[in-house]
C-alpha cells in the first residue's frame, strides 16, 4: 500500500478494525460556513415550495416503538450537487478525496449519491440499526459513506450510533418493509441489534465520520432543543459494480478522483459533429 495521504496509521488501523473513523480538519471553518449557509438556504427555499415532499422519516410499528409513538419527523433533500456548486466543491475537496483514497485503498473513486437530513428539535426521527448495503448492494462492498456534521451532535439531539466492527459480519438479514407508496425502509432485527445497545458517536460541527456501508448504524431520537443537520456523501471504487439495478441518482458514476476504465464508451445521441 502506498503512503497515507490524510489518515494517520492509527486512524487507518481503527478504520479497518471498526468500520468507521472520525476525522477533523477536512474542511476549513470558512468552507464549513459556506456549506452551512448554502444548506440552510436550500432547505428554506424547498420548504416554501413543497414541505410535504421533504419528509423522510421511516414508517412502521418498529419505528413508532423506537420513537415512543411521538409525532416524529425528519426533512431530507437528495443530490445537493445539483442545487449549488458549493456542494460540488465539498464532494471534490482534495482533503476529503485524500481521506477516501486512504480508506478505500484506491485512487479511482466514483460518486454514488448525496443527501442531507435535518432532525428538528423535540421530535426529530430516529433511525433503526441498518446497513446501507440493502439499499444498493455491490459485489466488492467498497461502498462507504461520509457523514459531515453541520451541528455539534450528541445522542441528545439525534446523533449517530454504531456497532463497531459489525462490517465484518457481511450482509445481514433485512427486516425492512415497503410502504403504500412503494418506498423501502431497510433495517436489521431490532431485537438482536437494538439502537439502545449501539455505541454513540458524537461529533463537533465540521467533523466527518467515514463508515462502511456494511457497518450497522442508526441514530437517536432528537428530543433536545437543538437541530441536527447532516450532509452525506456515498462513494464506491471504480472497479466495483452493483448487483441490483436500484437507487439511481443524478451524477451517479461521476469520477471524483482517478479514472473509470470500466465504463463503456457510449454516445448520448445519434448526432455527431
Amino acid at each position: 500500500m502506498s503512503a497515507l495521504k490524510f489518515l494517520t496509521s492509527e486512524q487507518k488501523q481503527f478504520w479497518e478494525e471498526n468500520g468507521y473513523v472520525k476525522l477533523i480538519n477536512v474542511y476549513s471553518l470558512k468552507e464549513i460556513n459556506e456549506i452551512s449557509d448554502a444548506y440552510n438556504e436550500l432547505f428554506e427555499r424547498k420548504r416554501c415550495e413543497n414541505l410535504a415532499g421533504l419528509e423522510s422519516a421511516w414508517v412502521g410499528e418498529d419505528m413508532k416503538k423506537a420513537a415512543g409513538y411521538i409525532d416524529y419527523t425528519v426533512k431530507s433533500i437528495h443530490n445537493l450537487q445539483m442545487h449549488s456548486a458549493i456542494f460540488t466543491r465539498a464532494i471534490t475537496h482534495p482533503n476529503l478525496l485524500d481521506a477516501l483514497e486512504d480508506s478505500m485503498d484506491t485512487s479511482d473513486i466514483l460518486l454514488h449519491h448525496t443527501k442531507a437530513h435535518i432532525k428538528p428539535p423535540e421530535k426529530g426521527a430516529p433511525y433503526l440499526m441498518h446497513q446501507d448495503y440493502h439499499y444498493f448492494p455491490h459485489k466488492k462492498h467498497t461502498m462507504l459513506a461520509i457523514f459531515l456534521h453541520l451541528d455539534d451532535t450528541t445522542p441528545e439531539n439525534g446523533g449517530l450510533a454504531v456497532y463497531p466492527g459489525s462490517h465484518k459480519l457481511g450482509p445481514l438479514t433485512d427486516y425492512g418493509l415497503t410502504d403504500e407508496k412503494g418506498d423501502q425502509y431497510h433495517y436489521v432485527n431490532p431485537e438482536e441489534y437494538p439502537l439502545s445497545k449501539a455505541m454513540p458517536v458524537s461529533a463537533k460541527r465540521g467533523e466527518i465520520i467515514i463508515f462502511s456501508y456494511l457497518l450497522l448504524h442508526g441514530s437517536y431520537l432528537n428530543l433536545s432543543s437543538r437541530s441536527r443537520r447532516m450532509f452525506l456523501l456515498q462513494v464506491r471504487a471504480a472497479d466495483d459494480e452493483p448487483t441490483e439495478d436500484v437507487h439511481k441518482s443524478p451524477c451517479q458514476g461521476l469520477v471524483l478522483r482517478g479514472r473509470n476504465v470500466h465504463r463503456e464508451a457510449t454516445m448520448a445521441s445519434r448526432f455527431t459533429h
